[in-house]
């Protein structure tokens, strides 16, 4: 069987075991117990989550982000990690991730859109999550990791589909952020469509377009 690692932040929890049990039978995937949250944790703990959860060295295909809690403002002040920092770790992440499993297709998430809501002490724009998924996006070009363009996705989506101002818990939105990743590992990994098992799961309606490569 293909062996998956999902690593990432909340958004990432809403849809980890979707694509598990979409997979079972067909893919053996992984995912650490906790969130991801900023891109230093990930870079700090991705080697512990690993050795933790037991999983293999030989992963087909690891899929991730990091981004929603670099850009979070607290109590008025900037943006928890600075646009330079966050256009340092990234690569650093990439090539931390290479060196855990050094025969994975990389797969970077953009991090997705919010319901803008600055009441209370913490707040996001999306402008300003838009401007660091671009400098993720920067900070890897030269590599061959693909992107699975989240946050377009996001942005089209009904407010409905949201289960508070950040996360996409409902049950249409698991199946729409499960759904495109699904479609980005199938197509990746060479599994049939035939073998997801979820009967809303359906290859076929998600293009190379829309998929956003």
């Amino acid at each position: 069987m293909k062996k998956i690692v999902l690593i990432g932040d909340s958004i990432r929890m809403g849809y980890d075991k979707y694509v598990k049990a979409a997979l079972e039978g067909v893919a053996e995937v992984y995912y650490p117990p906790e969130n991801g949250r900023f891109a230093a944790n990930v870079l700090r703990f991705a080697h512990s989550w690993k050795k933790d959860g037991e999983w293999p060295d030989d992963v087909d295909l690891v899929h991730w982000n990091a981004g929603l809690w670099d850009c979070i403002h607290l109590f008025g002040d900037e943006a928890i990690s600075t646009p330079e920092y966050y256009a340092n770790v990234i690569p650093r992440i990439d090539k931390r991730l290479r060196m855990l499993f050094p025969k994975a297709k990389m797969v970077f998430a953009t991090s997705t859109s919010v319901i803008e809501n600055f009441k209370g002490d913490a707040f996001r724009r999306n402008e300003e999550i838009a401007q660091y998924n671009a400098i993720a996006l920067q900070a890897l070009a030269g590599t061959d990791t693909l992107v699975n363009d989240l946050y377009s996705l996001s942005l089209g989506l009904d407010p409905a589909v949201h289960s508070d101002n950040v996360h996409y818990n409902t049950d249409e939105g698991r199946r729409i952020l499960g759904g495109r990743v699904l479609a980005v590992v199938c197509k990746e990994l060479g599994i049939d469509g035939a073998e997801v098992r979820l009967e809303n799961f359906k290859p076929e309606d998600y293009s190379e377009k829309e998929i956003g490569y």
